[in-house]
Order: C-alpha cells, then structure tokens, then sequence
C-alpha cells in the first residue's frame, strides 16, 4: 500500500485562537484530489494552515510522504490564499494606485515576474497559452482584472511542477469561459502528471468533478472523510439554500430606518463617447451609456472587458474621468464639484476595495467607514451612526463580528462587512462589483435579499457586476455588455 502524500492525526495548534474545535485527522493520497467544503468562517482556512506546517503543534503529528525532488514543504506545496485574488505579486498595493499611472511607474510586468527558466520550457508555454497569459504579458501586474490576475497567479505557482497544489476559492473572479478553462487544466494536471490538488470552496457546485474525495468542516471542525459522491449525496447546503430563499421571499429582511437623499436629476449617469487608453491600448470605448434615476442593471462582460475601469470613472476613482464627457448626478464630471461630493452619494464594493483593505481595525468601524468613503475609520462617528452600523451588522447577519478585528477574519466575512460598509449611508447609487465574491451559497441568499430590500426603497438606482448570471437580483431589468477589445 502507498503512503500518503499529506497525513495528519489528532492534529492540534499551540496557539488557542489558530486552533480547531477538534484535533485534525486528514489523508491526501497519491491517486487523490480533495475538496474542502464549508461555510464562511467554518475553519477551512485554519485546515490549510495547519496542513502546509504554518502552526505550531501541542499535539498530534503531521508527516509529509514526497516521492521526488526536494522534501521542503514551501517547494513541494503550493499555495494561492482567496487574497491572491486581489493582491499584488510584490505586496504593494493602494486603492486607486490602479488608475494613477504616475504611481505605477515602477509595478512590473506580467513577463518580469515569471520564472525565466519557466518562460523557455514548451511546456509551460503550454499551460501560459491555455489560461490566456501568453496574452497579459507586456501588461503591468497593477492594471490585471481581478480574473486577470487569479489567472496569473495560479500559472505562477506552476513552475517548477509542485506535488501537491492548495486553491482556495479556485473560481473566484473568473469569467465563465476561465472557470471552466481552469477546470478542465486542473483536471489534466492532476491526471498527467504527479500533483495532487486540494481545493477549498463554499458551495457544493463550486466542487470539480475530479475531485474524489470531500472533507466536510463546519464549526471549526473537520468532519469525516467522504467520497465526492457520498458527499453530494448527503449534503444539506442545496436544501438550506432553496429553504432560506423562500423564507426571505415571505418574510423579508428588515433593514435600518432609511434616511432620506434626494436626488433632483432624473439622470444619475451619462456617458457620451468615454473611450480610456493606457499606453496606446484601448481598454474601453467608445461607450454610449445613459442610466436613469431608478434603473437597475447588470454590467457584464469576460475578464479584461473594461468593467472595472468603468466603473472606476463612475465612482471618481480614474483621473481620466476629468477629460471624459461624463455626467454624474446631472452635473458634467470636472465643473467644480469635489470628489467626496460624488462618493457620498454612492455605495461602492469591488475586488479592488477589498484587495486594498489591510486594516486591523474592529467589523463595526470597518462599516462605520462608509459614511466617509475611507481605507480605514478615521473620523468618529456619530452616536446615530454608530447605531446605523450596528443595524446594518444585523441585517447581514454578522452582529457577532462587531468588535473582531478585520485582518483575523475569514475572506467571507470581510466581504460581508464590505457589502455592509457599501448600504450604510443609505446611498441613491449602489455599485456592486463581484459583491458575493468569497460568500458562501447560504451568505449569497442572505446578501441578495438584502440587495433586493434595499432596492425596493424609492428612487434607489443599482449597478450590479458578476459572472454568475444565475445569482442577479430579480430587481434587475437592464443589461450592459462589454466585449473585450
């Protein structure tokens, strides 16, 4: 009989706050590929950490059974966290450095960050050309989409070939031709080839069918070993999911008192001619768009189409939104209006805001920054806001979280905060970028009620961006398409 690649029993952290309800026992073997599914918040993160020897043990033993190669773990697992998603590859990062090209002078390219041995081996070529990076390589890291980048990010981790390779939320960001691209070259990695891979995701669809085995966690805790099939025959989350939305489709979710914000123009947005180019390539335009006080659209389109910088003038983000003919709130972008004079009317969640957010600041202040428009609280909030927050907090289900700190949350949670952070002040313009991004499917019924409330207050007008077609609102009615080049 083969022994295990990865082998954990009765596994338990030194550190009480990194620890699992439960000791860890775990098997990778060498024919197998593994889903971790749980909620938001279920542990599968400290799963993870435990496996790669990132904690310190007060019990139990972790063996590590590589066949080739280096027996150092760092070399022979690889791991891509759900902040890959979203970070840099050098770590610096600031929100809006994406669209200030005098700050990105120095970010490197696409081609500067991958191996050079990697870049000369066919095979490699290969895997750069299947994901669509052959394509980004003169690009600058910065100005990657976010499935641009998961996109990058993963082919980086390729070379040399580890033997056990860890994604968390694999399909975060990805277009549905790149979801299914990425699939289908996981798939043929993990038969061609010695890497073993091990997934964590949050919904029972999101689980490959190359997977072969599923370790449910709920709690903290790492439930028994189960085969796919035995899994998504048992499973609850499908149930829960169909009986929570139909709760909320009787009984709405009560949301905070709104506070009124009113809007004279008729029109909250008009584009006319907006073309934006960097470095002589278009990256959008020319767009004709017009959205009137009310509307409710879907804004769509494969990575790299434009959404985001879109949206970036929209928002008063993009310093070329000055030189674009743009009107906002029925006043010309650039006639003397400030930029905290536009956000302040707007609620806003996006890859970027949350790729940007590295605070070590309590959840509640982390909502009670929306009222400012800031990365970060740094300004007190008044008593009345205070309560605002709180409410909001409940309304997402997330009231517990209120004095935990942002950093030591689980990527769910933070998103949940984000979208809480987005409603608080109540805004007449609620742009949504990927906002379920990280939730898991029980959340996604949770945030879209919300989203659905919300939108039944007068007057409110909504942008809303994802590559889940099956996961829009019903309040929407109207659709923008982008197409890449």
């Amino acid at each position: 009989m083969e022994s295990p690649i990865l082998f954990a029993q009765g596994v338990v952290a030194r550190d009480p706050e990194r620890r699992l309800n439960v000791p860890l026992d775990f098997t990778l073997g060498p024919r197998e590929n593994i889903a971790l599914m749980g909620l938001n918040g279920s542990g599968k993160t400290l799963v993870i950490e435990t496996l790669l020897g990132h904690l310190f043990l007060r019990e139990g033993h972790l063996e590590y059974h590589f066949r080739t190669g280096s027996d150092k773990v760092f070399e022979q697992i690889r791991h891509i966290a759900f902040r890959d998603a979203y970070g840099t590859a050098d770590g610096q990062y600031y929100y809006q450095q994406r669209w200030n090209a005098s700050d990105r002078e120095s970010v490197p390219r696409v081609s500067e960050l991958l191996d050079q041995k990697a870049m000369a081996d066919p095979r490699y070529g290969e895997l750069l050309r299947v994901l669509g990076v052959d394509k980004l390589l003169s690009k600058q890291v910065i100005l990657l989409s976010s499935g641009e980048l998961r996109k990058f990010q993963i082919v980086r981790q390729l070379y040399p070939l580890p033997q056990v390779l860890i994604l968390e939320s694999p399909f975060i960001g990805l277009d549905a031709t790149a979801r299914s691209t990425l699939e289908n070259l996981l798939k043929e990695l993990s038969e061609r080839s010695d890497i073993r891979i091990i997934l964590s995701v949050s919904a029972p669809s999101d689980i490959p069918k190359f997977i072969t085995h599923v370790y449910p966690i709920k709690d903290k805790t790492c439930g028994p070993r189960l085969t796919r099939a035995e899994f998504l025959a048992t499973e609850g989350y499908t149930r829960q999911r169909q009986t929570l939305a139909a709760t909320y489709r009787e009984r709405p979710i009560v949301l905070p008192v709104a506070t009124p914000f009113p809007i004279d123009s008729e029109e909250i947005v008009r584009m006319q001619g907006v073309r934006i180019e960097y470095g002589g390539h278009t990256l959008l335009g020319p767009l004709d768009w017009v959205i009137r006080r009310g509307e409710k659209w879907r804004l769509a389109g494969p990575n790299g189409s434009g959404k985001s910088t879109l949206l970036s003038l929209i928002c008063a983000d993009n310093p070329q939104s000055y030189a674009q003919p743009i009107d906002l709130f029925g006043r010309r972008r650039g006639t003397g209006e400030s930029i905290w004079e536009i956000k302040r009317r707007i609620g806003y969640v996006s890859p970027e805001m949350h790729r940007s957010y590295l605070k070590n600041i309590p959840a509640i202040d982390i909502v009670a920054s929306g009222y400012f428009d800031s990365i970060g609280l740094y300004r007190r909030p008044d008593e009345e806001q205070r309560t605002a927050c709180q409410e909001w907090l409940r309304a997402f289900g997330i009231e517990a979280l209120r004095d935990r700190s942002f950093l030591r949350l689980s990527s769910g949670e933070q998103r949940l905060l984000l979208l809480a952070r987005a409603f608080v002040k109540d805004p007449p313009l609620l742009i949504l970028d990927e906002p379920f991004h990280g939730l898991d499917c029980l959340n996604k019924e949770r945030a879209r009620a919300v989203i659905e409330a919300f939108c039944n207050r007068p007057d409110k007008t909504l942008i809303y961006v994802s590559h889940y077609p099956e996961e829009t609102p019903a309040c929407v009615t109207q659709l923008l398409e982008l197409h890449k080049n």
